[in-house]
C-alpha cells in the first residue's frame, strides 16, 4: 500500500458512551505515531461523506484530544444513513435520482484525498462500512476502511464487548436509583424502567446487575420503611425470553400486596412482536427507520407494558421512565476508556498497514483483540439468557428461569 497521507473519521447510528472518546483516541494515536498524516472528520456520519461536509483536525484539536474523553455524544455528529437504501437517500436529497450512493461515497473519498476511512458505529454502521469497503475493493479504489464497534446493546457478531456498553449499563443503574426512589410516591406503585435494546437484552440485564450491585453497597433501615425489598427489582424482561403476562401478573401481585410496589426493568424490544401485532390489528401503521427497524420510540413499548400490568396488578399509579438517552450520551467510564484506548491503537496500526476490518475482541478466536474481516460482522447477536449471573439474578428476585423466546 502507498503511504497513508490522509485519514477521515465518521461516527454514525445512535449515540453510545464511546464516540467522543474514540475520536480523541484516534486523533491522539495518529499524532503520536504518524504526525504528518492529515485528519478530517465527516460531519453527521455518512450524510457528511455523501455531501463532502467535513471538519479539519487542526493542531489545536490534536493538542486537546484528551479533552474529548471527558464528554459523551459525538462532537462531529451522527445520522442514520444506509448507503444501499437508494430510495431513502434520494428522498433526503443526499444523492440524485439514478446515482449509486456507494459510488458517490467512494468518489467523494477520492476527491477529498482520503486514504483511510475510520467508521465508528454499531452493526448497521459497520455493515454499511462493509458495503463501502467491498465496493472500494471491487472497483480498485485502493482505500482502507477500519471500523470500531459501538453499540450499547452489545449485539455485534462476533465481538465480545462493544465499546460503550459497560458505561451505558452503569449509567442506566444510576438513572434507575433516582427513578425507583419514587416507589412510595403513592400506594400500589408500578414502576417500569424501559432500557434500550431492540433485539438484544444485554443492556437491560447488565443494567439490572449494576443496579443490584448498588443495592448491595447500601445500608437499609426497614423500621422506617427504607427497605431493600421496596428498592429492589421485581422483574427483568428481555427480548430473548418469553413473557407469560398472566403468570407474571399473578407472581407480581403477591409482591405488590407484600411490598407495596413493583419495579420492572424492561428491554424496549421485549414483547415487540406482540406489540406490533396488537397495533396492526387495531389498524395503526407501524413506523420504521431506513434500515427497516421498527421505531421503538414511536410505538412506546414501556407504555404498552405499563397498561397491561397496571390493570392486572390494580396499580394505583404507574410510572414509565426511559434511561436510554441518559445512558447512551454519557462519557466513557474507566473500563470503556481502557478498552477504547486499546482498540484505537490497533485501529491506527491496521490503517497504516492497509488492513481493512473492524477492531474488536473476536469471540470465535478466544476473545483476542484483532482486526475482524467485514464479511464476518453481523448484527442481532442475542443475549445469552442461560448465563449463570443472569439466571442467579432472576432466582434472587423470585422470577422463574427464562424460557427461550
Amino acid at each position: 500500500m502507498a503511504q497513508v497521507k490522509k485519514v477521515a473519521l465518521l461516527t454514525a447510528g445512535g449515540f453510545a458512551p464511546c464516540l467522543s472518546t474514540a475520536i480523541g483516541g484516534l486523533v491522539k494515536r495518529y499524532t503520536e505515531v504518524a504526525p504528518d498524516v492529515e485528519i478530517i472528520a465527516y460531519r453527521y456520519g455518512y450524510q457528511g461523506l455523501l455531501k463532502g461536509d467535513f471538519l479539519e483536525i487542526t493542531d489545536e484539536v490534536r493538542a486537546k484530544a484528551d479533552v474529548l474523553h471527558r464528554f459523551g455524544g459525538s462532537p462531529i455528529g451522527n445520522s442514520r444513513v444506509k448507503l444501499t437504501n437508494k430510495e431513502d437517500l434520494v428522498k433526503r436529497g443526499l444523492v440524485a435520482e439514478g446515482e449509486d450512493p456507494l459510488k458517490v461515497a467512494a468518489d467523494r473519498l477520492v476527491a477529498d484525498g482520503v486514504d483511510v476511512l475510520h467508521t465508528i458505529g454499531g452493526d448497521d454502521t459497520n455493515t454499511t462500512a462493509a458495503d463501502l469497503a467491498g465496493y472500494l475493493a471491487e472497483n480498485d479504489y485502493g482505500l482502507t476502511v477500519v471500523g470500531l464497534p459501538k453499540t450499547i446493546d452489545n449485539d455485534i457478531i462476533p465481538i465480545r464487548q462493544s465499546l460503550g456498553a459497560w458505561t451505558a449499563a452503569e449509567q442506566g443503574a444510576k438513572f434507575a436509583a433516582n427513578v425507583v426512589a419514587e416507589h412510595n410516591s403513592g400506594s400500589r406503585m408500578l414502576i417500569i424502567h424501559e432500557v434500550m435494546g431492540r433485539n438484544c437484552g444485554y443492556l437491560t440485564a447488565a443494567t439490572a446487575q449494576k443496579y443490584r450491585q448498588w443495592l448491595d453497597s447500601q445500608e437499609w433501615v426497614p423500621e422506617i420503611g427504607l427497605s431493600r425489598e421496596a428498592w429492589d427489582i421485581h422483574a427483568v424482561y428481555v427480548p430473548e425470553a418469553g413473557i407469560d403476562l398472566d403468570a407474571e401478573a399473578e407472581r407480581l401481585n403477591k409482591v405488590m400486596d407484600t411490598v407495596g410496589n413493583v419495579t420492572i426493568f424492561l428491554s424496549e424490544g421485549a414483547g415487540l412482536d406482540a406489540i406490533v401485532a396488537d397495533l396492526e390489528k387495531s389498524g395503526e401503521e407501524v413506523p420504521r427507520d431506513p434500515f427497516g427497524h421498527v421505531k421503538l420510540d414511536k410505538i412506546n413499548p414501556g407504555a404498552w407494558f405499563g397498561k397491561q400490568f397496571a390493570q392486572r396488578l390494580s396499580a394505583e399509579k404507574t410510572m414509565v421512565q426511559k434511561s436510554g438517552y441518559f445512558s447512551r450520551s454519557a462519557a466513557s467510564n474507566e473500563a470503556d476508556l481502557e478498552l477504547i484506548g486499546r482498540c484505537t491503537d490497533l485501529a491506527v496500526e491496521c490503517a497504516l498497514s492497509g488492513r481493512s476490518g473492524v477492531i474488536g475482541q473476536d469471540e470465535e478466536a478466544g476473545d483476542v483483540l484483532t482486526n475482524i474481516a467485514f464479511d464476518r460482522i453481523k448484527g442481532g447477536k442475542p443475549f445469552d439468557i442461560t448465563q449463570p449471573w443472569f439466571t442467579q439474578m432472576l432466582s434472587e428476585i423470585g422470577q422463574p428461569a427464562p424460557a427461550q423466546n
